[in-house]
């Protein structure tokens, strides 16, 4: 599982924008391919937690083989919080839960090289059904 070594704060503000709205702010960063030939790109807003992102990576991984390289363009670096089950309101914030990654659209998510293009288009498109977001996969034309 991906996560950091040290974070600054234990628990982070709420991000409180509505989804829909900040599906309309498309990411600056991130959004060409940097190194490898064919690519992951998220088409709406996505909060992805960490074991998402691991569970991606493992079915690039098992389908790329040994000749494929992979990268991982997001980091999921914020914590997020959560109360037990059957907890009344008030008494404080929750305790930390994991980290996720804020995914704008147009983002490059993972990126692949050394493989086909048909084993590359398989392995990205395995990987987007274990993300909560639309994706697309693009190729350095």
């Amino acid at each position: 599982m991906i996560f950091p070594k040290k974070v600054k704060y234990r628990k982070w503000f709420t991000m409180r924008q509505h989804p829909d709205k900040e599906a309309s702010h498309a990411d600056t960063r991130g959004t060409t391919l940097a190194f490898g030939s064919y690519g992951l790109k998220a088409v709406k807003y996505a909060r992805i937690t960490s074991n998402q992102l691991e569970a991606a990576r493992k079915v690039i991984a098992h389908s790329a083989t040994k000749s494929g390289k992979i990268w991982i363009r997001v980091f999921p670096d914020h914590p997020y919080t959560q109360k037990p089950a059957e907890v009344k309101m008030g008494k404080g914030k929750g305790d930390p839960q994991g980290f996720i990654a804020e995914v704008k659209p147009g983002r490059i998510m993972f990126e692949i090289d050394g493989v086909e293009p048909k084993v590359a288009a398989e392995a990205l498109r395995k990987a987007g059904t274990k993300l909560p977001v639309k994706t697309k996969i693009i190729s350095r034309a």
